[in-house]
């Protein structure tokens, strides 16, 4: 992610909401920090939170959880997916009208 997107969106616990977007596989904590480039502890704590906000579901198999975005988590993941285009579209400079003749 650029530097650019600090400006409007912590890095990765944007990357670890857009991972979960994709649905390739099925993501555990350690799969999603790896991903985001973060520690354990650090998505663990994020994920909590999301989890209570009801952003993201968690289950249990053994002793992996998995984890996957609610109906909630995926409209914001879209939304901050919008953000991240927005914020690294390309800035259309005026052109300058020619000269008069």
């Amino acid at each position: 992610m650029a530097n650019g997107n600090r400006l409007l969106l912590m890095e990765k616990q944007a990357t670890i909401i857009l991972t979960l977007k994709s649905n390739a596989q099925e993501w555990n904590i350690s799969s999603l920090a790896k991903a985001a480039g973060t520690t354990y502890v650090h998505a663990c704590n994020f994920l909590i939170l999301c989890e209570s906000k009801g952003i993201v579901s968690s289950e249990r198999h053994g002793r992996i959880k998995t984890i996957k975005l609610t109906e909630k988590g995926a409209r914001l993941a879209e939304m901050v997916d919008g953000i991240h285009t927005i914020v690294n579209e390309k800035a259309q400079v005026p052109q300058q009208p020619g000269p008069s003749m």
